[in-house]
């Protein structure tokens, strides 16, 4: 599933490269993805000009001339700028454009493209109970907002409502670097750990933003991300040893999901 490294990059490929363009029409091929008709939506998509791309957690928000195209690809997929000579074997959507360009969107399992006016974007019913981007929270703010939660430290990074951007890929890492084990309750950390935390999360994500995100990802050029399976420290490594201490890396089941962790260096107690 795509994260901030791989959505935040995929934000900045397209605001680069569709601004300025006018989409011209939409082929709709999974209906269902849509928040309204496609009779209505290439209504209010037809001839309007896109203005900026940005993102907000795992969506992907295109403002235009007449609102707001949100883009959210689910367990994954491919948005690819290209032309009606290079089709992709596989595509859910395809907006042309008046340069004879035209951008597919392919979802691996499910996903969203959702139109809003542009006063609608604050009370869209998915985007309005995310939280803050995590890479934009300064550590001051970070700290406040840590303090102010309860339950364990996994489940806090992972609910979107209170940061957003931070799913399963890198989770891991992230707390491996920070020396936390993923069930230690949010309530005993000391600032130090807090602080330990928030550099944590800057260097579990921000080396995979600098290339383009995750290898199994692929650009809005085709290509494949550039963070590989070889820069990941213990994330999916079970019985590996730890790259820190040499112990051997768990998998343990936390909660509804599943934690890789070294039990030396991220002790439960």
């Amino acid at each position: 599933m795509p994260e901030i490294p791989e959505i935040a990059s995929r934000a900045a490929e397209m605001n680069k490269e569709l601004t300025g363009k006018i989409i011209l029409s939409v082929i709709i091929l999974q209906p269902k993805c849509l928040n309204i008709p496609p009779d209505e939506f290439n209504h209010f998509v037809s001839n309007a000009v896109i203005e900026s791309v940005s993102h907000h957690g795992k969506w992907i928000k295109v403002k235009t001339t007449s609102g707001w195209v949100l883009i959210n690809l689910g367990m994954g997929g491919e948005i690819l700028l290209t032309n009606r000579e290079k089709m992709p074997e596989k595509y859910r959507l395809v907006f042309d454009f008046n340069d004879k360009t035209c951008l597919t969107i392919n979802f691996w399992w499910f996903g969203y493209v959702h139109f809003c006016r542009v006063d609608e974007i604050h009370t869209h019913p998915m985007l309005a109970k995310l939280g803050p981007n995590i890479l934009d929270l300064n550590e001051a703010d970070y700290s406040t907002l840590i303090k102010t939660q309860r339950g364990k430290v996994k489940a806090f990074l992972l609910d979107q409502s209170k940061v957003a951007g931070v799913g399963n890929a890198y989770i891991h890492d992230i707390l491996f670097l920070a020396h936390l084990h993923p069930n230690r309750p949010i309530a005993g950390l000391t600032d130090d750990e807090i602080h330990n935390l928030f550099q944590s999360v800057q260097d579990g994500l921000r080396p995979s933003l600098a290339k383009g995100g995750a290898f199994y990802e692929m650009n809005l050029y085709g290509q494949k991300g550039g963070f590989l399976m070889e820069d990941i420290l213990i994330g999916y490594r079970e019985n590996s040893p730890c790259p820190v201490c040499g112990s051997l890396i768990l998998k343990i089941k936390t909660g509804s999901t599943s934690s890789f962790i070294c039990p030396r260096c991220q002790p439960e107690g």
